[in-house]
C-alpha cells in the first residue's frame, strides 16, 4: 500500500514541477507572492510562509520527488520505524505546502485526499513490522468517507441519480473523456441504469463492511477496486480513482511478523484519539442535507469531507479560443484555435488517457461555461456574448497568449502562433458539444460535433479597456 501511495506522490510532485513556472511562479497565472501577503501560516500552513523563491519552490518539488522515490521503491518501508515515519510526515508537508498556496490549481478533493493519505500512512510503520492499527483504521475511515461521501452527495443533489439516468450523460459531459468514454456513453440504456444502481451499492452501503471482520472487509475492498477500475478505463480523474484502490488495500488482513514497539503502540492510541477529535465535523457532514463536498475543516487537510458528482450537466460546452494576427478580423479563416492537451477540441481529435496526470489548466477552464446561463433554443444567435466578468487568472492567461510566452504556451497542445510572433487579437468562444453517432463517426471519423453557442470574451487586445 505505501509502495502504490508513493508513487502517486511521485507523480504529484512531478506535476507541480512541470507546471509550476506558468500557473503559480512569481510571472504565473496566480503568482504565489501576491498570493501570502496578507496571510498567516496558521491559516495556510506552508514552507513558503517562511521563505519564497520561485528555486525555492523547485527545489521543495525536487526533494519531494525525492522522498516519493524512495517510497515508492520501498526503501523508506525498510527504513528504521522513526526514519520512516519522519520520511513520511516530511513529504507530507512538502506536499501540504504546495497545495496550501496552490490556489485554483490545487483546489481538487484529490488534492487533500493525498495529503491525509500520506499523514496516516506515515504511521503503519515499517516493512516486517505489523502495521499500526489505529492508522489502518484511519485509513480505512478515510476510504470510508470517501465512497460514501460521494454515495450520500448524488443522492442529495441531482434527482438523476435517483431516478438512474445520471449515466446518459455522465460518460459526455464528464470532465476529460477519454477515448472509452465514446464507447461507453453508447452503451444501452438499461446497462446506464444498472451502473447507477451498482455505483449506489458499492458506495453507500459496502463502506460500511470495511469495518467488519475479515472477509467482509476484504470484500468490501474488492468491490471498491472493481468499481474504481470502471471509472479509471471510462475517464480522466487525475489520481483520484487510483488512490482510492490504494486506500482500498487498507480493508486487507494486515501482515507483519516483527511486533510493535511499546512506544509505536502508544502512538497509535495518540493516533486513534486525535482522528475521532477532528471526525466531529466531518461525521456530522455526511449526516447533513446540506452535505459540503470536497471540504477541508482545518488547514492541515486532515479528516476532510469528500464527495463527487453530486450533479452531473445534461449538456457539454466548451470554451474555445482563437487568434488572428488582424487587429480587426473579419473572415473566419483569420482566425485560428488553440488546443489543449486533453479538453475536447477539434472534433476529430481523439480524446486522449491522460490519468492519472493531472492537468490543471484542462480541469479549470472546464468550469469557465459551468456558471453561464446557455440556451440551445439560440444557437441561431453564436455571436451573443455570455459574459461580462471574467476571472484574473483567464485574463492573464490571453496577456500570456499574446505575449507568445514559451513557457506558458508549452501546456497547450497546440499553438497555432508557435516559432513567430504572438497573435494581434484573441477571442473565446463557447461552443456546445456532443458524441458522434456511430452513422456520423463511420462517416466523418469525428469523435465530436460541435456548435457554436455563444461568445465568452469578444475581441481582446490585451487590455480590457482596449477591446475591438
Amino acid at each position: 500500500m505505501q509502495q502504490g501511495l508513493g508513487a502517486i506522490f511521485l507523480l504529484a510532485f512531478a506535476a507541480a514541477l512541470h507546471q509550476f513556472g506558468p500557473l503559480l511562479s512569481s510571472t504565473g497565472l496566480l503568482p504565489i507572492p501576491s498570493y501570502l501577503k496578507g496571510r498567516r501560516f496558521r491559516q495556510a500552513p506552508s514552507l513558503f510562509h517562511w521563505r519564497y523563491s520561485d528555486r525555492f519552490y523547485r527545489q521543495v518539488c525536487i526533494l519531494g520527488l525525492g522522498l516519493a522515490g524512495l517510497a515508492a521503491t520501498g526503501i523508506l518501508q525498510k527504513a528504521p520505524v522513526l526514519i520512516g515515519v519522519t520520511g513520511w510526515l516530511l513529504m507530507t508537508f512538502l506536499y501540504l505546502s504546495l497545495v496550501n498556496v496552490g490556489q485554483r490549481w490545487f483546489a481538487f478533493g484529490w488534492e487533500s485526499m493525498l495529503v491525509e493519505a500520506g499523514f496516516f500512512a506515515a504511521f503503519l510503520g515499517p516493512q516486517g513490522m505489523k502495521p499500526g492499527w489505529a492508522a489502518v483504521f484511519a485509513l480505512r475511515w478515510m476510504l470510508f468517507r470517501t465512497e460514501v461521501g460521494a454515495g450520500l452527495i448524488k443522492l442529495r443533489h441531482d434527482k438523476c441519480w435517483r431516478d438512474l439516468t445520471c449515466l446518459y450523460y455522465h460518460y459526455e459531459t464528464q470532465p476529460v473523456p477519454n477515448a472509452l468514454s465514446w464507447y461507453f456513453h453508447r452503451l444501452p440504456r438499461w446497462f446506464h441504469r444498472a451502473g447507477v444502481v451498482g455505483s449506489h451499492l458499492v458506495q453507500v452501503v459496502v463502506p460500511f463492511a470495511l469495518f467488519l471482520p475479515q472477509p467482509l472487509a476484504g470484500w468490501a475492498a474488492w468491490a471498491i477496486i472493481a468499481h474504481q477500475g470502471w471509472l479509471i478505463v471510462s475517464g480522466n480523474y487525475a489520481w483520484l480513482n487510483w488512490l482510492t484502490v490504494v486506500l482500498a488495500f487498507s480493508g486487507f488482513a494486515s501482515s507483519g511478523a516483527v511486533p510493535r514497539p511499546l512506544w509505536f503502540e502508544l502512538v497509535q492510541l495518540g493516533l486513534l484519539l486525535f482522528t475521532l477529535k477532528l471526525s466531529q465535523e466531518p461525521l456530522l457532514n455526511l449526516t447533513r442535507k446540506t452535505q459540503l463536498m470536497n471540504y477541508s475543516f482545518n488547514p492541515w487537510r486532515l479528516v476532510n469531507a469528500y464527495g463527487a458528482f453530486g450533479s452531473v450537466s445534461r449538456e457539454r460546452y466548451e470554451v474555445v479560443l482563437q487568434g488572428s494576427r488582424e487587429i480587426f478580423p473579419t473572415r473566419p479563416e483569420d482566425w485560428q484555435e488553440y488546443e489543449f492537451w486533453a479538453k475536447p477540441g477539434h472534433p476529430a481529435r481523439r480524446p486522449p488517457q491522460i490519468a492519472p496526470y493531472h492537468l490543471r489548466l484542462d480541469w479549470v477552464i472546464w468550469f469557465v461555461p459551468l456558471g453561464l446561463t446557455l440556451n440551445l433554443a439560440l444557437r441561431d444567435r453564436p455571436e451573443r456574448r455570455l459574459a461580462w466578468r471574467y476571472e484574473s487568472w483567464f485574463i492573464a492567461f490571453l496577456d500570456g497568449l499574446l505575449r507568445n510566452d514559451l513557457q506558458l504556451t508549452r501546456l497547450l497542445r497546440h499553438n497555432p502562433f508557435a516559432g513567430e510572433k504572438g497573435p494581434v487579437t484573441l477571442r473565446a468562444l463557447i461552443f456546445h458539444y456532443r458524441y458522434t453517432t456511430p452513422e456520423e463517426r463511420r462517416e466523418t471519423g469525428h469523435w465530436w460535433v460541435r456548435t457554436q453557442v455563444g461568445v465568452y470574451l469578444p475581441d481582446y487586445h490585451g487590455s480590457l479597456g482596449r477591446r475591438g
